[in-house]
């Protein structure tokens, strides 16, 4: 009778874990540079690349790349709040982009690279723009955009985890693109 009671409470607990699962989305450019960061957080269950924000239903990388479907590069983060706060995710977002560039980010340029938080609820744009305000505080004007969320497509497969499966092209893409200098320049007296 204990052993079926514990089970219960076990398979309870493990339901209660799965319910309070949450979701983010962001766009910082190149969703290779934002997928690295976000798993190397603990409570982060999962990422995936991806496209939002356009007007195709399930567009390819090709197109979202030209600049046609209105979509952008994003990153949609699947995160336990118990143990990661959106606010913290949100410090890691900025702290990987350059919020000042509005063409887009590092040498990719476009509306398709620009950055950007897709809200999903109330309470992550509240926070969202919090989070905006103090880093206008410190930097100047923004350019990243607050928006609700769309409908997320995820990338192809090969796009996903490309900083583990190609991880001297990505770094060589990374360094060749200056993402990690211009992040020093902007964050390393903030």
């Amino acid at each position: 009778m204990i052993r079926i009671f514990l089970t219960v409470l076990l398979l309870l607990g493990a339901k209660n874990a799965m319910a309070e699962e949450q979701k983010a989305t962001f766009a910082g450019g190149c969703f290779w540079c934002m997928q690295s960061p976000f798993d190397k957080t603990e409570g982060v269950l999962k990422t995936i690349v991806g496209y939002t924000g356009g007007k195709k239903y399930k567009p390819t990388y090709e197109e979202v790349s030209s600049g046609i479907t209105g979509h952008t590069e994003s990153i949609e983060v699947i995160y336990n709040p118990d143990v990661v706060s959106y606010e913290k995710l949100l410090d890691i977002f900025w702290h990987n982009i350059d919020p000042l560039d509005g063409r887009g980010q590092f040498c990719d340029k476009g509306e398709q690279y620009r950055s950007a938080i897709f809200y999903q609820n109330d309470e992550q744009k509240i926070a969202a723009l919090e989070s905006k305000k103090q880093i206008e505080e410190k930097l100047g004007p923004v350019a990243t955009s607050i928006t609700a969320a769309t409908e997320f497509f995820p990338a192809e497969d090969y796009h996903q985890d490309y900083y583990k499966k190609n991880p001297i092209r990505y770094k060589y893409y990374r360094f060749g693109c200056g993402r990690d200098k211009r992040l020093e320049e902007i964050w390393s007296k903030n």
